[in-house]
């Protein structure tokens, strides 16, 4: 009869201990130090601050690929598709479409490596986000050429501009 007080007892402790870290950690949120997530980041107007190794989403220079495919050969989960057509008159391919599906991506930049002519590697953008799974999927060659290389930051607003776009916005190094 003891043991089952103590346990009964152990229990009780336990689960008021839980409750009262996350009380503490409640009421810590309501400190007037603090301040607002917006008053210490400034988020939306400027980006936070990244480490200079950070993999965030893919940049992309669709003027010097050459479409060996060699990035979607070296993808673990299979999100990269590329869309080419051989040029008429000429060696090579032209690209008509470089899809990443970052609903799969899981940024571990082996697209980076086999790359031979360096044409793809991981910006420093960490937030895409959108309400549907369609905004996940970009094609970079129908973003513009200064987003997609990385002049500018990749955003939704953009992305999904580019989804009414029908024909690349440029067709690489073989056109």
């Amino acid at each position: 009869m003891l043991e089952w007080l103590r346990t009964i007892y152990a229990t009780v402790a336990t689960v008021v201990y839980g409750l009262w870290v996350t009380l503490r950690n409640w009421l810590a949120t309501y400190r007037s130090y603090r301040g607002a997530f917006v008053e210490q980041y400034l988020y939306p107007e400027k980006p936070l601050e990244v480490s200079t190794r950070y993999r965030g989403f893919h940049r992309y220079d669709l003027t010097t690929c050459i479409a060996c495919e060699r990035c979607a050969k070296a993808c673990p989960v299979d999100c990269i598709y590329i869309g080419r057509e051989r040029v008429s008159g000429g060696k090579g391919f032209r690209i008509t479409s470089y899809t990443v599906d970052y609903s799969k991506c899981m940024f571990c930049a082996m697209c980076v490596e086999p790359c031979p002519v360096d044409c793809i590697f991981m910006g420093s953008t960490h937030d895409l986000s959108t309400y549907s799974r369609d905004g996940c999927i970009v094609d970079f060659a129908r973003l513009p050429l200064d987003i997609a290389w990385g002049a500018a930051t990749l955003n939704p607003t953009v992305v999904a501009e580019s989804k009414l776009v029908v024909q690349p916005v440029h067709g690489g190094p073989n056109q």
